[in-house]
């Protein structure tokens, strides 16, 4: 049996970010999403795509949002990982609260992976706002080389 997805809610973190209520450290804007870096970064480079859309999660997203946003989070992908030289690049998205949703509207973790290196548990240790901000501009000049 399966049960309907809780309705969307517009007063989450993300929407506030694309309501420019609050900051984020843009890396890229278009029509359809905007990226910017985690707060709390589990790898350096850890970055978000957030689609424009309101939903709270894939199980609610509409078709189009989806095809419209993975070619960001492709783009994305391929730029942090240059950015910082990574040995590969890990692709997230978590569906409710039992499968890790912290935040409810549509999110994308993009994570740098190296190779021997562990991930941090998110949400845990502080990383200073110079530090994120030096990050984002290296993914900035990675994505603008294409």
């Amino acid at each position: 049996m399966t049960t309907a997805t809780p309705a969307y809610e517009d007063g989450n973190i993300f929407a506030k970010i694309l309501k420019g209520e609050i900051p984020g450290e843009k890396l890229f804007e278009d029509e359809t999403a905007i990226a910017i870096m985690d707060v709390m970064p589990q790898a350096k480079g850890h970055c978000l795509v957030i689609p424009k859309a309101p939903s709270r999660n894939i199980l609610d997203a509409k078709d189009e949002t989806l095809a419209a946003v993975m070619p960001v989070v492709a783009r994305l992908a391929r730029a942090a990982k240059a950015a910082f030289s990574a040995d590969g690049v890990r692709v997230t998205q978590f569906n409710e609260e039992p499968a890790g949703q912290t935040v409810f509207h549509l999110h994308f973790h993009v994570i740098p992976m190296y190779e021997g290196v562990e991930l941090k548990r998110h949400a845990f240790g502080d990383v200073p706002m110079e530090t994120i901000k030096e990050h984002a501009e290296a993914i900035r000049a990675a994505l603008a080389k294409g």
